[in-house]
């Protein structure tokens, strides 16, 4: 079952024991960071590791648009911008002094690489359905960009946020930057040691003037909970991006150690491959979702730090539907068991459970495999390393998986490429007509009373028999010495705010 506070207590009051021997902090501007897991790779158009999106998201890239702490879609490397009165075309003019790393000027022939990198079939970037609307993208000038649609497209500018801008050099390379990344950000790549620390240096000729505050930031990879939280209450290491609750609530009330937190954007769920037996069949995946008590989930793997959820989080008020709308967030053992029978499946039902190797995840993990197993199925997990996980589920090689999903603050952003047929990130292999129209309509439709009826009837559809179990949204923390300011935790597990951090000597 789930951790216990009890083991994870006593690990640390061990290593606290044994902060005397860790190396002093160090005087430098650079802040000391522990993370949990090494990237498995920092190219920004083919990563979809969360271990890899907090190191370049924001600090190393940017997009011509960008996503503040209120979720709000703000200028980035487009200073401005205006739409034709047809709605199909954006001319966006570009910040002027910006660089990339290696000292070339950012030009508008950059963009047109890298949006065109994004829909190459060749690179098949994950992001690819984000930019489905865009017929041309094009130079006007070496500051200014044009981009034409196919149709009018209502998320395109949220979108646009989480396609970073990378040098044009790079449009048909396909390795170049999984290990060594260029882009504008404030903070440039520095070195990597595998499982050991990826460290970041400050960018100096970086276009908005006065930041970044900091000289560097260092993520050190430290896996163990307990060390991290060590580090972190000797003094060793400043901050604890986006931790679990069982670790923010370990470092709760300690001296010199501050929480912040918000509900967050991404969800976990119970991903379902509906191309083959058994989850081809829609009553095994509807028998699954009742198999779940999601209050328990909560409280056994979380701590009570979270709320159940399904296809939208809560926190996106004018878009989620509240869960009661959903007869299978009412957890019923006999009312699985009876699904599977009318399925004409004998029970219990052989599935094995990829896992992302996150605590969080496994704990969770470990919660709805004894849920499944009292409910007709008889459920094994498989815990392989991220790299080995991430290869799996694009290829769909699972039964089914156990992980997390990010979230947007425009429902289009994950919804077309996770779900539409043959989305960029549909590893379900699913397909539904309804949905697609659902999904085409809305991304073009301007009034926003009738997307959010295409929405709400998208989450009616994808609920209880589509290839996902909704489960959980966490409570989001992060832990840092008090003398770190100006760092803001965003719902969206963005570290953009690296760029405004200060840390005290």
């Amino acid at each position: 079952m789930a951790r216990s506070l009890t083991t994870t207590a006593l690990a640390l009051t061990m290593g606290l024991a044994a902060a005397a021997l860790l190396p002093a902090p160090s005087q430098a501007q650079v802040l000391q960071a522990a993370v949990d897991a090494s990237p498995a790779g920092l190219d920004p158009h083919i990563i979809t590791a969360f271990s890899s999106f907090q190191v370049v998201n924001g600090s190393i890239y940017e997009g011509l648009t960008g996503i503040d702490k209120d979720l709000r879609v703000v200028p980035a490397l487009a200073q401005s911008w205006t739409l034709s009165s047809d709605g199909k075309s954006y001319v966006f003019k570009l910040v002027s002094g910006a660089t990339f790393h290696d000292g070339k000027p950012l030009e508008a022939a950059d963009v047109v690489a890298s949006l065109n990198r994004v829909l190459s079939k060749d690179i098949a970037s994950p992001l690819a359905s984000r930019l489905a609307a865009m017929e041309k993208a094009s130079a006007v000038d070496a500051g200014t960009v044009e981009v034409t649609l196919k149709e009018p497209s209502a998320p395109f500018l949220t979108a646009l946020a989480s396609i970073a801008i990378v040098p044009r050099a790079f449009e048909t390379n396909k390795d170049g930057l999984q290990r060594q990344p260029v882009g504008t950000g404030p903070f440039k790549f520095k070195e990597w040691q595998p499982n050991g620390f990826i460290e970041l240096e400050k960018h100096a000729g970086y276009w908005n003037k006065g930041q970044p505050k900091l000289d560097g930031v260092k993520f050190n990879i430290i896996p163990e909970s307990a060390t991290r939280q060590v580090g972190l209450s000797s003094g060793q290491y400043a901050l604890l991006p986006n931790i679990d609750a069982a670790t923010a609530l370990q470092l709760k009330g300690r001296p010199n150690v501050k929480i912040a937190d918000t509900l967050e954007l991404a969800y976990t769920l119970v991903g379902m491959n509906t191309s083959k037996p058994p989850f081809d069949n829609p009553k095994v995946r509807e028998a699954l979702n009742y198999a779940l008590n999601r209050q328990e989930i909560v409280q056994a793997a979380l701590f009570g730090a979270g709320v159940p959820g399904g296809p939208l989080s809560p926190a996106l008020k004018e878009w989620a539907l509240d869960v009661k709308e959903f007869p299978c967030f009412t957890p019923s053992a006999a009312k699985a068991q009876e699904l599977l029978k009318a399925a004409g499946i004998t029970a219990p039902v052989a599935v094995t459970l990829l896992v992302l190797p996150r605590q969080d995840i496994r704990d969770i993990a470990q919660v709805v495999q004894a849920q499944l197993n009292k409910a007709g199925f008889k459920a094994e997990l498989k815990i392989p390393e991220l790299g080995q996980f991430v290869q799996d589920w694009r290829n769909s090689n699972f039964d089914a998986f156990v992980s997390t999903n990010a979230g947007s603050i425009d429902p289009d952003d994950y919804f077309y490429r996770t779900f539409r047929t043959a989305g960029s990130t549909n590893v379900f292999k699913y397909s539904n007509p309804e949905i697609d129209g659902l999904l085409d309509a809305a991304r073009i439709e301007t009034d926003k009373a009738k997307r959010k009826a295409s929405y709400n009837r998208v989450q009616s559809l994808l609920t209880c028999d589509g290839p996902a179990a909704f489960m959980t949204y966490g409570q989001l923390f992060t832990a840092m010495r008090t003398n770190v300011s100006g760092f803001d935790i965003v719902a969206n597990r963005s570290l953009f705010s690296l760029a405004t951090t200060t840390q005290a000597r």
